[in-house]
């Protein structure tokens, strides 16, 4: 599987708990609060899983309409452009848009399904790390459904029912305030260098936040490991830690400014999107994928399967993989999953195309049991070997 070759501040959207996020999901998976198993809308809506099954477009736009909400979860509108993903979408469509938790973790979006079941306040879809969405769909949590453009997402990111779908995604880059730092490094290799004395930020604990969790990744393959051996990622920025440049402060605008964190290993898409935002502040942000450890990642969609509004889910997901949705993700500086093939039929936002920082070369993607493996190591070493 390959990723294809953004914003306000890099939110922590944190992932928390991955080593015991299997143990929760066990715990409430069967947690019922009395509701019924299809949630407040229609059984014809929440049974449907494509078009086809409404009749056409316009068909599901009626009937979401007719429920007149949609509820999300845990979509910072600083993320990857959601702001105006849900602005437009509640404008195109006159649909209110009720967004929760806007800085929760993939976690809290679990809990919510399985505490909230039955309410008409429960999350109606879902944008989940990789391994929540497998031990959502193994808790029977999402209900299958493919979008019209179902043929243009790539095999191999997406469920072949539809449980879940590759998103949008991007790489593991190191972001750095020009105007206070001299040399902005642009590998792994260079964090280690004495001129970046406590300068050096994940975003987040990577044993609770996907972003910081890949970057330990990425930083393995940059040192010898590989999707199988996530290890030398802990003993590099154990390194970084004990040469001094190792900074645990959690990443804002205000810690770029300020000069205390003007280092920032993060998704592309968070970083590049500070750089309009900084730069009317008066830094000089930049963005670099390191070549030394390319490491990509989507994020994916799901419907909740007791989603009390399933058709405005479903016209949701309609709208997120139509190339208008895309686009947005595209202007937020992430890579939507269908960007391949709109770049053939040549609907891509070309603006938005040529302002991605540029990566040289092909990620390759872990298998489920190699992230599992790996997150079991993180999670086993690194608040022991990085405290103190």
């Amino acid at each position: 599987m390959q990723l294809h070759t953004r914003g306000g501040r890099p939110t922590l959207r944190t992932t928390a708990a991955l080593s015991a996020a299997a143990l929760v999901l066990a715990a409430c998976g069967g947690g019922d609060d009395g509701g019924s198993g299809g949630g407040g809308g229609t059984s014809e809506a929440a049974s449907a899983t494509s078009l086809e099954d409404f009749g056409d477009l316009d068909a599901l736009v009626e009937a979401a309409q007719a429920e007149g909400t949609l509820n999300v979860i845990a979509l910072p509108p600083d993320w990857a452009n959601y702001g105006e993903m849900i602005e437009t979408f509640g404008e195109k469509y006159g649909i209110e848009v009720v967004s929760t938790l806007p800085d929760g973790s993939s976690q809290d979006e679990l809990n919510a399904v399985t505490s909230q079941r039955g309410q008409d306040r429960a999350p109606d879809v879902l944008d989940l790390g990789t391994p929540f969405h497998h031990q959502a769909q193994a808790q029977d949590l999402l209900a299958p459904y493919q979008v019209q453009t179902w043929d243009e997402i790539p095999e191999g990111q997406k469920d072949p029912e539809g449980h879940w779908v590759n998103d949008y995604g991007g790489y593991v880059s190191i972001g750095c305030n020009a105007a206070t730092v001299a040399v902005c490094p642009t590998t792994f290799a260079e964090l280690l260098d004495p001129q970046y004395a406590g300068l050096v930020a994940l975003n987040g604990n990577p044993t609770q936040a996907t972003a910081a969790f890949s970057g330990v990744w990425a930083a393995s393959l940059a040192n010898g490991g590989s999707l199988d051996d996530i290890g030398p990622g802990v003993d590099f920025f154990r390194q970084v830690k004990d040469v001094g440049n190792f900074n645990p402060v959690e990443i804002t605008p205000a810690t770029i400014l300020s000069g205390e964190t003007p280092i920032s290993i993060d998704w592309d898409y968070n970083n590049a999107g500070l750089t309009d935002d900084l730069a009317d502040q008066g830094a000089q942000w930049q963005v670099a994928v390191p070549s030394d450890g390319l490491f990509g990642g989507y994020y994916n969609q799901g419907i909740n399967a007791f989603a009390p509004h399933p058709a405005a889910a479903r016209l949701w997901q309609e709208f997120l993989y139509s190339d208008e949705g895309q686009n947005i993700w595209l202007r937020g500086g992430a890579r939507p999953v269908r960007l391949a093939a709109m770049e053939d039929a040549g609907t891509a936002d070309a603006e938005a195309l040529a302002a991605l920082p540029p990566v040289e070369g092909t990620a390759e993607f872990p298998t489920a049991e190699q992230e599992t493996a790996a997150r079991d190591v993180v999670a086993e070493r690194w608040n022991t070997e990085m405290s103190g």
